[in-house]
């Protein structure tokens, strides 16, 4: 067991997740976005996702970023507030706006997050007196793509978690979007080595560091306490120390699949703080996963009767 996992009850947050929140903007049904004549606006972001779901199961967590000085920002905070969030230290930048993108089922993503008020944070926006209170800190690799200033933000936080106690968790949760292959494949990994728990899917691995199998993976990785490897629809397996356990994923019919790795992030995290086993707590992924996938909203409300 990580020591700092045994100093987990000391603390005041379960877990901290750092990162960009964007208003997302989806077909009120499961239309394209050039067929659909009404649209619903929600929020979205992988590291507000995985906190809202980790709330949802029972935990205490915070979300940090920052949004702009506008109506979007303000229903932004308002939802994420509403959602049970800690939000005490979300930057408010009256200089840039509040990032925004539109998920258009079946085809893709479209961002308009550049000179957003996120990618304007840097390592001052985190205290160390947070970092100290929390048992996780999270983060993904969305954020060192963000700019310059988020990726320095991103490599201090991981180190200055780590010295402050805290369990260090990334996900690589690779963007093309962002930034070229290679200039990501190094940063990433240079970010996933200063974790104690990395979470990666089979094909972003094999796109960024040209790994094939989960083993590949754990062999890149050695000296990082825990590897999830997720296969989409076949399942996921965790390296812990030399042993390897692999539980299947969940059949579901799929509506819509993005957001559902950073559900299966909240999953897993709260079996860890439950101190559950490497079978229960991935299956606690697949199971927060297959609601996400059952909607095209990033943070269903789903009964466990849809997911069989």
């Amino acid at each position: 067991m990580n020591p700092r996992e045994k100093s987990s009850q000391n603390k005041s947050l379960d877990v901290v997740t750092v990162g960009e929140s964007m208003i997302l903007v989806t077909p009120q049904e499961s239309q394209s976005v050039e067929a659909a004549e009404t649209f619903g606006l929600h929020v979205g972001g992988a590291e507000s996702n995985v906190a809202v779901h980790l709330h949802q199961l029972g935990h205490r967590v915070m979300w940090l970023g920052a949004v702009g000085d506008d109506a979007l920002g303000r229903r932004l905070l308002k939802t994420l507030t509403l959602a049970g969030l800690d939000m005490a230290n979300v930057k408010i930048d009256t200089g840039a706006p509040t990032g925004l993108y539109v998920k258009d089922p079946g085809q893709g993503v479209y961002y308009y997050r550049s000179g957003s008020a996120a990618s304007r944070l840097g390592p001052e926006a985190v205290s160390d007196l947070v970092l100290e209170s929390a048992s996780v800190v999270h983060l993904t690799g969305i954020t060192p793509a963000l700019s310059d200033s988020c990726r320095e933000l991103s490599f201090d936080i991981a180190r200055r978690a780590r010295q402050a106690g805290a369990i260090v968790s990334v996900d690589v949760n690779y963007r093309p979007a962002l930034w070229p292959v290679d200039v990501a494949s190094k940063h990433l990994l240079e970010l996933c080595r200063l974790a104690d728990m990395i979470f990666v899917g089979l094909d972003e691995a094999s796109r960024v560091w040209g790994c094939t199998t989960p083993g590949e993976v754990r062999a890149l990785l050695p000296n990082v306490g825990r590897v999830v490897v997720k296969n989409d629809s076949v399942g996921a397996v965790e390296f812990q120390g030399s042993e390897e356990v692999f539980v299947a994923s969940l059949s579901v019919d799929v509506v819509e699949a993005i957001g559902a790795g950073d559900a299966f992030a909240a999953g897993y995290l709260s079996g860890i703080l439950r101190g559950l086993s490497s079978e229960s707590r991935l299956r606690l992924g697949h199971e927060r996963a297959a609601q996400t996938l059952l909607s095209v909203t990033d943070l269903p409300v789903t009964s466990k009767e849809e997911i069989s």
